[in-house]
Formats: C-alpha cells, structure tokens, sequence
C-alpha cells in the first residue's frame, strides 16, 4: 500500500504538467520569443517613457493575444494538422485533447488579452489585438485550404505585434511604427515561402494550399526574391524618416543584401529543398540582427 501511495503521488503532477504542457502548446510558444521580442522592441524604439505596469500589460497582452489566436488556430486546423510531420503531435490532432476544453482555452486567452490591452495600455492596442484575433483567426485560417493569397492575408496579423509596441507607448500610428510593420510585414513572406518550399508535400497532404503547389516552385522562388528587395527597401525607411542613423542604414543594406543574394542563389540555380531551409535560418538571423541594430542604433543617438 505504501508503495502504491508513493506511485500515484509522483505520477498525479507529472500527469498535470502533461496536461499544462499541451495547453502551453496551443499557443506555439516558439512565436512568442519573436512576438515578444519584436512588441518590446516596438515600445523601447519609440523613445517614450512609459510605467513599468504599461510594459508588462502590453507585452503580456500582445503575447496571450497572439497565444489566443494561434490556440483557435489550432482548433480550427486539427484535421490537416493530422497529415503534417510538424503538427500532427499536437494536442488535437494526437488525440490527447479534445476540441471543446481547446476552444474554452482559446477563449479564455482572449477575454483575459483583449482587456489587459485596453486597460493596461490604450484603446488603440487593444483593438489592434483584436483586428490581429480576427483577421487570423476568420480569415487567414480559412482562406489557407482555398488560395496561396492566404500567405499575404497571414503576413498582416503576423506584423502586427512591433506596432502594437508602438501605439502602447505613443498613443497613435505613426511613419516609424508603420516601418516596423513593414520590415515585419515583407520579412514573413519569403519566410513562409521557404517553409512550403521545404514542406511541399506535407501541405498537399494537409489540404492546404500554397504558392509552390499553385504556381510551381521556380515561380515561388521568384516571389521570394521579389519579397527581399521589397523587405530591403522597406528597412531603409527608418533612415529616411529620420528615426534611425546611417549607421543602421549601412548595416540594413549589408544584411539585406546578404538575405536577397541567398534567395537569389535558390531563384538562380532551382533551389531544393536543403536551400529552402537554409533560407528559412538566414530569415530568422536577418530579424533578430536587424532588430539588435535598431535597437543599438537608437541606443547610440539617444
């Protein structure tokens, strides 16, 4: 009986942080590392003085807000997400979860996000947390099975975080929190290329649609070089505006430009598979340096 006892009591938390875990998972905690950073990142930049309350309520309301959207998202795609190597050991599609306790999550995420904006920070976030709810979750979601336009759609709720940052600490939309939009914006699309790239044949099984499967992979390695030098010239905007130094502008170009010559090595040579994931790395060390170069940039001049 002793023995017994001790069993169930070591393996009734390890069930419980099983159950946290999945529930953790729906909001694909790998992007909130990124939506954190790129909201922080968003507030510092625009060089007001803000509470410290102001900084947590935001950046844990932008998190839970995006959490809340991709755990709907999950709900929404457990199907297709049975047929993809990288999703089929969600909590859903593997069985350990049902639907409904996943959408209360979901639910409940948002009714505690949305508020947490509005009141922690302005009105302003708060319904841009909302527009990034709605557009992922009823737009881009559905639209994925239908069209490869979802991509630009998805692009849109995905840009939003540094902006919501931005209007935390300002009150309002302004040229720079538009310009961090846009880096963000231009930077997903060749990232979400180089993913369906390297998944093509994950996503055809999945029932969903992409630019390769649509219109040829030579034809998705030309759009991403397209994306790059639009991406290239978006970063530019901040010197243009005066909201950054040339020191940051010279960087830009470097880092850029080394983006745009690797996918232009893949649009040049038919890229494969291996190249597209190597885009995909250069794509995450180009945000993470670029925006450590604003920030440094800023830090300088201020």
């Amino acid at each position: 009986m002793h023995a017994s006892s001790k069993a169930m009591e070591v393996s009734a938390p390890v069930g419980a942080w099983a159950i946290a875990k999945d529930f953790i998972s729906l909001t694909k905690p790998r992007l909130s590392g990124q939506v954190l950073f790129t909201a922080a990142g968003g507030m510092w930049l625009s060089g007001v003085s803000v509470p410290w309350w102001t900084w947590v309520c935001t950046l844990v309301g932008t998190a839970g807000t995006v959490g809340a959207a991709n755990a709907f998202n999950c709900v929404m795609e457990r199907e297709s997400d049975r047929h993809m190597g990288r999703t089929q050991h969600r909590p859903l599609p593997a069985g350990r979860m049902e639907a409904t306790p996943a959408l209360a999550f979901a639910a409940a995420m948002a009714t505690f996000s949305l508020p947490l904006l509005w009141a922690g920070s302005n009105t302003l976030t708060g319904v841009l947390g909302l527009l990034a709810i709605f557009s992922y979750v009823l737009v881009y979601t559905p639209l994925k099975s239908r069209t490869h336009l979802a991509m630009q759609v998805g692009a849109f709720p995905g840009a939003l975080p540094p902006l919501m940052g931005w209007t935390a600490a300002t009150g309002h939309v302004s040229a720079m929190g538009l310009a961090l939009f846009g880096i963000l914006f231009f930077w997903q699309l060749p990232h979400f290329i180089a993913i369906a790239l390297f998944r093509k044949r994950e996503y055809q099984a999945a029932g969903l649609t992409s630019l390769p499967l649509a219109l040829g992979d030579a034809v998705a390695r030309w759009h991403a070089v397209a994306y790059l030098v639009a991406l290239l010239a978006v970063s530019l905007v901040p010197v243009a505006i005066g909201a950054a130094g040339w020191p940051y502008g010279m960087l830009a170009v470097v880092l850029g430009v080394g983006f745009l010559a690797e996918g232009l090595r893949g649009a040049l040579r038919n890229g494969d598979a291996v190249w597209a994931r190597r885009l995909f790395g250069v794509s995450l060390l180009y945000l993470t340096a670029l925006f450590l170069t604003l920030g440094v940039d800023f830090a300088l001049r201020s």
